[in-house]
Order: C-alpha cells, then sequence, then structure tokens
C-alpha cells in the first residue's frame, strides 16, 4: 500500500530533484512496407507511423496532467530503413528520411530514430547505399536520427564498416557546420546494438520486435545525488544499497508510465530502460553523483571505480522494480549533456582517455563528445573500432557520437541547446591509425561468444 510519506517523497523527487520520465518511445515495424517503387514504399512508412502513432503525444501529454509527472519527450523507433530500402536498388534512401521527417512533423513527435543499418558482419542489400546516404540524410531533416551497427560479441568487428563511419560521422558534420555540426549529434555508432532502447540517437525497432510496443526510458540522476547527500559519510556498500533503493523507485514510476501508455494506445508493453540520462540542467547529472561518492571531480582516479558500483546498483534496483527491463539500463555519460561532465572536461579532469575507460564499466559509449574540427577520419574510424573493442570483449553496448567542431579547435566551444547541451572541444591523440583502419576486413569474435 502506497502510504503518505512515499507520495511526499516523489512529489519532491519531481519538483526539487529533476525526476521525470524521459521518453515515451512507440517501436513500430515497418518490414510489410517494403516495396520496388520507392516512392509507393515511402507513402506506405509515413502512413504506418501516423496510423499507429496519432495519439502518441496527446497520450503522453494526458498522463503526465493526470499524474503529474514530468514525460519530457515522445518519440518513435521504426525497422532499420536499410531492410526496407533493399528492394529499392538504385534509388536514393533520402527519400525514406524525408518520409520519417514528415511522419514526426505530423505526429508531433520531437525525434524518430531508424535510420539506421545493422552492418556487424557485414553489408546487404540496401545497407551500403543508405550508410552513405546518412550526411544528406541529417542535412535535410531536423527530427530523423541515424545508426548503424558495426560489430557485437558474436560476430566480431566490421572494419570495412568502421572505415566508412568515420568518413560519414565527418562529412555529416561538415554538411551541418553552420549549425553547430547537429547532424553529427544525431548519428550513433554502435557494437552490440540492442533492439528496444528508447534513448535516441541509437534507437530502432529490431526485426525481432513485435508489430508495435510501448517502450519507456526514465532517468533520475538528481533523485540519486540527493539521496547520497542525506546519507553522509556512510560506506561504500550502503552507498550501493541506497543507490539500488532509489533506482528501485525511480523505476516504478517508469513502470506505472509505461503500462498507462499501453493501456490507452491499444500497444503492447515492451520494456523500461531505466538509465539515469542527464541533462545540462544544474542537479541533473551522472557526474554530480560521483562527485557526492566522495570524488574532488569527475575524471579523477577512482571515477571508474564510483561508476561501475553506479551501474551495477541502478540495474539490481531496477530489475526487481519491473520484469521487463531492457535498453541499455545503467548510468549514460554524454558529456555534452551533463552539467558536471561539462564542467570536468573544461577543468581539464575528465579527457577522452579517463571517458573510455569509464566505456567498460557504463551503460553505453563515447556519447556527445566534440573534437577539433580537423580531426580526420581515420582518428574517427580509430575511436570507433576501440570502442567497438571493449563492447565485444565484454559482451556489452558500446556507441560512439563524436561531433566534430568544424573551424573550431581544442579548448573552444559548441552549444547545441536543449537537451544535446553545450561543451569544450576536447583534445585528442593525434598519432594516425591511418594503415590500421585501412586494412579492412574483420577482427574475429572473440571466444566468450562461443557460448552454444
Amino acid at each position: 500500500m502506497i502510504n503518505t510519506h512515499d507520495i511526499l517523497e516523489t512529489i519532491t523527487m519531481i519538483d526539487d530533484e529533476h525526476l521525470d520520465v524521459r521518453t515515451i518511445t512507440m517501436g513500430i515495424s515497418l518490414l510489410d512496407c517494403s516495396d520496388e517503387d520507392i516512392d509507393k514504399a515511402c507513402t506506405k512508412v509515413y502512413d504506418k507511423i501516423c496510423r499507429y502513432a496519432k495519439d502518441l503525444v496527446k497520450t503522453g501529454e494526458n498522463i503526465s496532467k493526470e499524474y503529474g509527472i514530468p514525460i519530457i519527450h515522445k518519440r518513435i523507433s521504426v525497422t532499420p530503413i536499410a531492410m526496407i530500402a533493399a528492394p529499392c536498388q538504385g534509388k536514393n534512401p533520402v527519400k525514406f528520411a524525408q518520409a520519417l521527417e514528415r511522419a514526426s512533423q505530423t505526429t508531433g513527435v520531437n525525434f524518430i530514430g531508424g535510420y539506421s543499418a545493422l552492418v556487424h558482419k557485414g553489408f546487404a542489400p540496401g545497407d551500403y547505399a543508405l550508410i552513405e546516404s546518412i550526411p544528406e540524410a541529417l542535412n535535410v531533416t531536423e527530427h530523423v536520427c541515424s545508426s548503424v551497427n558495426i560489430g557485437s560479441t558474436k560476430t566480431g568487428i566490421n572494419m570495412d564498416a568502421v572505415a566508412k563511419m568515420g568518413k560519414i560521422v565527418r562529412k555529416t558534420a561538415e554538411l551541418t557546420a553552420d549549425r553547430d555540426c547537429i547532424g553529427a549529434a544525431k548519428l550513433v555508432v554502435f557494437c552490440n546494438a540492442p533492439e528496444d532502447n528508447p534513448f535516441m540517437a541509437g534507437a530502432f525497432h529490431g526485426p525481432g520486435e513485435p508489430d508495435c510496443v510501448i517502450n519507456v526510458g526514465v532517468s533520475g540522476p538528481g533523485v540519486v545525488r540527493a539521496a547520497l547527500a542525506k546519507a553522509g559519510d556512510c560506506d561504500i556498500t550502503a552507498v550501493a544499497d541506497l543507490v539500488k533503493k532509489t533506482a528501485f523507485k525511480i523505476t516504478r514510476m517508469g513502470q506505472l508510465v509505461a503500462q498507462e501508455a499501453s493501456r490507452r494506445l491499444c500497444v503492447p508493453f515492451g520494456i523500461i530502460d531505466l538509465s539515469l540520462a542527464p541533462t545540462p540542467a544544474i542537479g541533473d547529472s551522472v557526474a554530480h553523483i560521483l562527485e557526492e561518492m566522495g570524488l574532488e571531480s569527475c575524471g579523477a582516479h577512482g571515477t571508474t571505480a564510483a561508476l561501475a558500483l553506479l551501474n551495477d546498483a541502478v540495474k539490481k534496483g531496477g530489475v526487481m522494480a519491473s520484469s521487463h527491463v531492457g535498453g541499455l539500463s545503467g548510468a549514460f555519460i554524454p558529456v555534452t549533456e551533463d552539467a558536471g561532465m561539462i564542467d570536468a572536461a573544461r577543468s581539464g579532469a575528465l579527457s577522452i582517455t579517463k571517458l573510455e575507460a569509464m566505456t567498460a564499466v557504463c551503460s553505453v559509449g563515447l556519447d556527445m563528445i566534440v573534437v577539433p574540427g580537423d580531426t580526420s577520419a581515420e582518428i574517427i574510424s580509430g575511436i570507433i573500432a576501440d570502442e567497438a573493442a571493449i563492447g565485444m570483449v565484454n559482451s556489452k553496448t558500446t556507441a560512439v557520437r563524436l561531433i566534430p567542431a568544424i573551424g573550431k579547435k581544442a579548448g573552444e566551444e559548441l552549444n547545441f541547446g536543449g537537451l544535446l547541451g553545450e561543451g569544450p572541444v576536447m583534445e585528442i591523440n593525434r598519432h594516425s591509425p591511418a594503415r590500421f583502419i585501412n586494412r579492412g576486413g574483420r577482427i574475429p569474435a572473440p571466444m566468450q561468444s562461443l557460448k552454444n
């Protein structure tokens, strides 16, 4: 039974500690929309998305008003468009991106993800053309997000795709240089990409998913930090226990929203992603949680250990609150989207090298990191390869969302505004991996892939 203390505690979390449901994401299968005629296929895509998601935004707003729970974004994820575009050989896949953009505007959602390709073992018909079209697609659309999965623990790493994606990231930044290189902020390169992730820019609706599903992403870094501040100087075991209990409460709220959205939209409930997703707002930072544990600054020695504790405790608390936990679920460390990370990067306490070490124990990878505008495609590919290797060997999701700040040098600033935030251009290692990257081929899957 819910008592008065629980109600008041939740109100405090929402009013003072930035507790929110970050997103309700509707996943929609487009597998039945393929057609050799690209115009017919695009019409089918637009019509199906609008039919299924016509009430998504209104439903989210109604739930938010009735329960007093902030629901920040309403989003859509779709089947990787490379699969749908496969029969349209010789045609420009950007038409699909434009159809997705029209659908996002009609339904009123904040973002639509799934301009994606899964090439972890090689390129299928439609994959190469879609990847080539990503810079143009993200240049001519506002709400469309793109992702490419280039590796997995089961298959190894497709180094031809890694080499290609370094060029694509750079070209995407160049085409949108007049808008602070925003295109690159909507592009993620994955290893072990989950099929049910509700968070952008990496959301897509996996081929193993149902025709339509509701996935919810919750967030509450400020709640966890506040709980630790109230606890005082307890030992590390007590810290872990407190994070677990707090994650449980956060996830239960997400479960309520997910079930209500599922019921009202007559769409199956998929998963709760219980990731601690920060924002640039003060008091809503994963870095500040780590500092509350006792670090002088995020990036200090001990940061990776503190993050490992946080990520594990969040998962343990969340799985007790919901039987259907999925997506990424843990702690995000996007630099420009986290006030504490931004401060640590500006002060020099946090480097890309340290961030790479942190990605071995967090939910995802090198996220929303601004690098100098003259960073070569080969260096970007090298960074992607390193992150993919961490994911492959550790059987976890890793990703890279780098923004080459065209025309800017290390120490300068890039400002996206909104949830994407702002941050300093971070220095990188300038030694070239070009000869290694240009070998091509595939890094074989590790021994731990042989689990059958």
